[in-house]
């Protein structure tokens, strides 16, 4: 039995599993779901199953990804390039960044190093979207003049 196979029913296993959970949530009824407290462990459940699923597509997402990235070494290369531009704009935004203290509405106080992560993260995305409308320009104008 090929690997194939047993992806193939284990995850029919888990949409059955999952169509059982939401036909009981579906009879009860909202009413008696919110009335009833016994009646709820039906909805854990489902959240349970839902985290199990997540947590299965994200490990194989990341799993094949760096199995890619380790049997092709020009897309590692590319990949460690790419994350090194984004963490250098990171690092260029924070330090443009100037941390302030400051009072909360409830009460409580934001700090300076707070302060200087937040207003460097709203600069980061602000140069990530002026690099990617630029990138976009640039190749929208060079592919209307090729033409």
């Amino acid at each position: 039995m090929n690997i194939q196979k047993i992806i193939k029913i284990v995850a029919l296993v888990i949409g059955l599993i999952g169509v059982f959970f939401l036909v009981n949530i579906i009879m009860t009824g909202d009413e008696a779901i919110a009335a009833d407290v016994s009646n709820q462990g039906m909805l854990s459940a489902f959240i349970t199953l839902a985290f199990v699923v997540l947590a299965i597509a994200t490990v194989a997402a990341v799993l094949f990804s760096l199995i890619n990235l380790a049997s092709n070494p020009d897309k590692l290369k590319k990949t460690l390039l790419s994350v090194g531009v984004f963490a250098a704009i990171l690092l260029l935004a924070f330090f443009l960044s100037s941390g302030e203290e400051r009072m909360l509405n409830d009460g409580t106080t934001l700090t300076a190093f707070q302060s200087q992560l937040i207003e460097g993260a709203i600069k980061a995305f602000y140069i990530l979207i002026l690099a990617a409308a630029g990138l976009m320009l640039f190749f929208g104008i060079k592919k209307m003049l090729s033409k």
